[in-house]
């Protein structure tokens, strides 16, 4: 496929016109970024893996009619998505505390929470991603009242399916960050999943020993971080196609 029009670069993905109407080409970087882009660097054939397995979340979501951005994957790097209006908030489900959570509120990382937590962040990298109530969301028009109604109802959906299907793969669910955006189609408008959902925005333990298998290991230097993203991958069953070129480590996973 041609390479399109760029129409913006984020930190971990950027995003071309794509070949209809209505759509974009999500290209997936090896970037990495932390604390709001303070610390940078790269990790190898990060971009295919987050590729494959958001493309396989988003996948499965769609089979329980969480409606999503997603349309196929093109190659290994790249994506075809539906064009939609990104709602500027950044949605965190909590199960247990790590984090951010842990630190404000003094709770030990590990510690499983009561229930589930939702919060909700505005996106703004020059503000640090404050987070907010629905109060604020609401009152300064970044969504509707429907609007965060359905957002609530397809979160608590995706956190209830993903952690029953990370755990069938020996993975713990920690949290993750989701966002949604509104979706035209045919005069109507509908919210849905968008962005991805990969180990760069969700934190995996290891069921048994809790070890990281997430973009943690790159925020606290602890090493090992292109092994544990092909570790999600091949329990999630995801082959990538990559060979040497593309990512470091075996080429098959099995």
């Amino acid at each position: 496929m041609a390479r399109r029009r760029q129409l913006y670069e984020g930190k971990a993905k950027i995003l071309f016109e794509g070949p209809e109407p209505g759509t974009l080409v999500q290209y997936f970087k090896d970037d990495a970024t932390a604390f709001n882009a303070q610390k940078k660097g790269m990790i190898t054939g990060k971009g295919v893996l987050n590729n494959r397995i958001s493309e396989f979340l988003m996948t499965k979501l769609a089979e329980i009619n969480v409606p999503t951005h997603f349309i196929r994957r093109l190659n290994m790097r790249e994506q075809l998505i539906k064009e939609v209006e990104i709602i500027p908030i950044e949605v965190v489900v909590r199960n247990i505390a790590a984090g951010s959570i842990a630190q404000r509120l003094g709770i030990p990382e590990g510690t499983r929470l009561p229930r589930s937590i939702v919060e909700y962040y505005y996106k703004n990298d020059s503000l640090g991603d404050p987070m907010v109530a629905e109060e604020h969301i609401t009152a300064f028009g970044w969504a509707t009242p429907p609007d965060m109604d359905d957002i609530v109802h397809l979160t608590l959906r995706i956190n209830d399916f993903l952690t029953g299907l990370f755990l069938g793969v020996g993975i713990t669910l920690v949290d993750f960050k989701l966002e949604f955006g509104r979706l035209y189609e045919n005069e109507e408008m509908r919210v849905v999943l968008a962005d991805e959902i990969s180990p760069d925005n969700c934190r995996l333990w290891d069921s048994k020993t809790n070890e990281k298998m997430d973009k943690d290991r790159f925020r606290r230097d602890l090493g090992k971080i292109e092994e544990a993203y092909q570790e999600v991958a091949r329990r999630l069953g995801i082959l990538p196609e990559a060979g040497s070129r593309d990512m470091k480590g075996p080429e098959t996973m099995q």
